[in-house]
């Protein structure tokens, strides 16, 4: 009780690797060294191989919004009419960079915890002919809910529009075949699934998102992908990089490939569908049970609490930070992270905490029936597979 050790778990940041956290130590190279060249090209190569694209793949000094709005400056021209999916904070984040760019938005709004439909999708492209481009979310974690971009862009791939894709906390928690499904630009970020802290984005750019940037008219200087395309063939960056954050991430890739992409996904969903499991287990309702992702879990506190309550309880009794919800959400959820460097064991803790805030704030909890759920998730995925492999 005295000692409190914090523990983040929130879905970004979020914890970081050791081994990364150890290279960044090593940032006193000049970035115009031969040195640094074999880093950057190595981790642009192995970035690719994560993602699992034949795409070219760019690294931004910047978070994973600066990529958003390099999508918009680089590939699009001012009237351009644009579909725009908005179910959530970061939906509204691509609806407010289009406007803010002179782009025509077609906006498919749906209600917070849901997903827009990939019908209402190629009901638009078909409404819409002159539709240049379609933007929505991967895995939205202002609600917790994901959208099938899969389906998406199978309607998208039959048009002339391209399909641009934030999958900032979407990568490393969801199958996401970025060739396969026609995901013309995907976006994601460092202090995510990847496990080193904030400060640089990176995005897959298809052939045919290529051909766009050959028309755009928006104006860009900074975030520029033709001439960063350029000087990444040089193993270079446009301007300065973020040298530490590029060691950190090139040990980050080593420890994704090692553990396979794939591992990464199913830990995030089996962390997912254990506190899911746990949380209706002690009576609380799931804030996106239609569409539910897996890098975070939203939760509705107990009627006439405020998710404000259960965070700071977190925070104060335990050291752990989870995150409240945003926007018109906030006091309404509160959202626990599962994307990256997390394990079972976090999840045992946090649910355990859980357990006695309730009780502390006067809500009835029989001990122990959210953690027997989480073991009981774990025992079916572990347990199971040692069965199997003896």
């Amino acid at each position: 009780m005295y000692i409190k050790k914090q523990r983040l778990l929130t879905p970004g940041p979020t914890p970081l690797l050791p081994k990364a956290l150890h290279a960044m130590m090593g940032s006193d190279i000049h970035h115009r060294t031969d040195d640094f060249r074999n880093i950057y090209r190595s981790v642009l190569a192995d970035l690719k191989e994560v993602m699992g694209t034949a795409n070219d793949v760019l690294a931004l000094v910047a978070s994973g919004t600066g990529a958003m709005e390099a999508s918009v400056s680089n590939l699009f021209s001012p009237g351009d009419r644009v579909i725009v999916c908005v179910a959530g904070k970061f939906g509204e984040r691509w609806a407010e960079i289009v406007k803010a760019f002179g782009l025509d938005a077609v906006v498919l709004q749906e209600d917070y915890g849901k997903s827009v439909s990939a019908q209402r999708v190629a009901d638009a492209l078909k409404a819409n002919p002159n539709a240049r481009g379609v933007f929505a979310q991967a895995s939205e974690t202002s609600t917790g809910a994901q959208h099938d971009v899969r389906a998406m862009g199978q309607a998208i791939q039959k048009t002339g529009a391209i399909f641009v894709v934030d999958a900032i906390t979407g990568l490393g928690t969801m199958p996401l075949d970025i060739d396969g499904w026609g995901l013309d630009v995907v976006i994601g970020g460092s202090q995510k699934a990847f496990m080193i802290p904030p400060g640089m984005a990176f995005m897959s750019i298809s052939p045919k998102a290529w051909t766009f940037g050959e028309t755009s008219k928006l104006p860009r200087y900074y975030f520029n992908l033709k001439k960063e395309k350029k000087n990444a063939a040089n193993g270079e960056s446009s301007w300065t990089p973020a040298t530490a954050l590029l060691l950190a991430l090139a040990e980050a890739l080593k420890y994704v490939k090692t553990l396979g992409m794939d591992k990464l996904v199913q830990n995030a969903q089996q962390l997912a569908a254990a506190t899911r499991s746990a949380v209706t287990a002690l009576g609380l309702e799931l804030f996106a049970p239609q569409s539910p992702c897996s890098a975070v879990t939203s939760v509705c506190p107990p009627k006439g609490m405020d998710s404000g309550v259960i965070v700071k309880e977190y925070r104060d009794r335990f050291g752990s930070i989870i995150a409240n919800g945003q926007g018109s959400m906030k006091g309404q959820i509160f959202r626990i992270a599962h994307l990256g460097y997390f394990d079972f064991a976090d999840v045992f803790a946090l649910i355990a905490e859980l357990e006695i805030i309730l009780a502390a704030n006067g809500v009835p909890v029989k001990f122990g029936t959210g953690v027997a759920a989480v073991q009981n998730a774990y025992a079916e995925v572990a347990l199971a597979k040692e069965t199997v492999t003896a």
